[in-house]
């Protein structure tokens, strides 16, 4: 029987490789980082219902272990994609995990011995993790992996571990997968800020990224779900969180709407709202973008906890002796504003993930004007490309939240599924 290979293992991969795999399909599913999930499971709640991120994606990543028609392949690249529509030829990287998958029980006294500390790129930079590490407690597969950058061969790994699990080399490894069709679900990442420097990213400590303040959010997170100043580790006495920061911005040449970042800074303001009532929450906002299925009114109920809405772009933050001031003009009533919040949130857009432009010049597929997919048809083919047999969903298209980047990945599964059963 056919195979059919996902490329992206967050969670429109994951929906797609599932929806594949229980149709009698061999998957694999390839992933560059230690973990499948992407950035759904950075996040705390999901929009308008306040769900548990985790609890909705973990049940998913488990079934993808579990399921026997699906082959798992972290830390893998994809470096090269030949042939057409029934037979293609993928090429794909291993790089070294420095610990065998198959002995490793993911019981984490490697990393309760190891001295080294250095910063978690899934805390967003905001928290830390040792040399050998679980990017979370959560991850598929349940593997650690060492850090050969940042290890210092102190050798208590190695010690500690009675599986003998760790090892001190190991080599990337390449191999090739024979596939009828493929499924491109790369994601996204996030706009860097300090393209926009007027706000002071990183230059002021506590100006942070709305990805960063998930993860303080976050019970699992670095703080343990407490707000917190980076500056000094107190509680905020006001947030203030800025909108379109890397979106509808034509001086940067992202002239898009990034689609989520209204929804998630409502959601994170009303989860502060709901711990913290005595924090004072203003939003920045251009425009309120509410356009999904209870959305509108999740907007009205942040309205009804006291959350301020000002409708002005400020135009730089400014670091005071005393804290931060934030100029800003109230288009609304046409009053010039100076806030001075305790804590400044930069609601980043999404931008295409880092190398998908590599891989649409792999396959022959088209990218738009700011390096996303581009579909063969937007409205009657929007998981479909120029090239028979493959397909692409998620946030690799386009910005989207979360369910419509789950119904990309079905419909991009039934595509391939098709593929496969014509392929024989």
């Amino acid at each position: 029987m056919a195979e059919v290979a996902v490329i992206g293992g967050g969670v429109a991969g994951i929906q797609a490789a599932l929806d594949v795999a229980n149709h009698g399909i061999r998957v694999h599913l390839i992933e560059r980082q230690p973990t499948i999930g992407g950035h759904m499971a950075q996040l705390d709640k999901t929009f308008p219902t306040n769900d548990c991120s985790m609890c909705i994606l973990s049940p998913k990543m488990v079934d993808v272990a579990r399921n026997p028609n699906i082959i798992l392949h972290t830390l893998s690249e994809v470096t090269s994609i030949e042939g057409e529509a029934g037979d293609f030829t993928v090429t794909i990287l291993r790089h070294p995990r420095y610990v065998d998958e198959t002995e490793c029980n993911g019981c984490g006294d490697c990393i309760e011995v190891c001295p080294v500390e250095v910063y978690n790129e899934f805390d967003a930079g905001i928290g830390v993790r040792k040399a050998i590490y679980k990017p979370h407690p959560q991850i598929v597969p349940d593997v650690v992996v060492r850090d050969a950058v940042h290890c210092i061969d102190c050798g208590l790994c190695f010690d500690v571990c009675g599986k003998d699990a760790v090892l001190r080399m190991e080599e990337a490894q390449e191999s090739t997968l024979h596939v009828a069709s493929i499924i491109i679900a790369t994601g996204f990442r996030t706009f860097d800020p300090q393209i926009k420097g007027q706000f002071g990213y990183l230059r002021y400590p506590d100006v942070i990224t709305s990805l960063e303040f998930e993860r303080m959010i976050n019970a699992s997170g670095p703080t343990g779900g407490k707000l917190r100043k980076i500056s000094d580790g107190t509680t905020p006495g006001s947030i203030l969180f800025i909108q379109c920061v890397g979106s509808r911005d034509m001086t940067i040449r992202h002239g898009y709407c990034s689609g989520v970042c209204c929804m998630y800074a409502i959601k994170n303001a009303i989860l502060i709202k709901e711990k913290n009532p005595s924090i004072e929450v203003t939003i920045c906002y251009i425009d309120i973008r509410a356009y999904g299925k209870g959305y509108e009114e999740y907007y009205e109920r942040a309205k009804g906890m006291g959350i301020r809405f000002l409708r002005g772009m400020p135009g730089e933050v400014i670091r005071t002796r005393t804290g931060m001031e934030v100029p800003v003009e109230n288009s609304e009533t046409a009053e010039y504003e100076v806030l001075t919040p305790d804590l400044v949130v930069l609601s980043v857009g999404m931008e295409p993930a880092t190398g998908a432009d590599e891989v649409a010049a792999m396959v022959g597929i088209f990218v738009d004007d700011y390096g996303f997919y581009q579909p063969d048809d937007p409205k009657l083919g929007p998981v479909t490309t120029i090239k028979p047999g493959i397909y692409i969903a998620g946030t690799a298209v386009a910005p989207k939240d979360v369910p419509d980047s789950v119904t990309q990945g079905e419909a991009a599964a039934m595509r391939a599924f098709r593929d496969a059963i014509s392929a024989g």
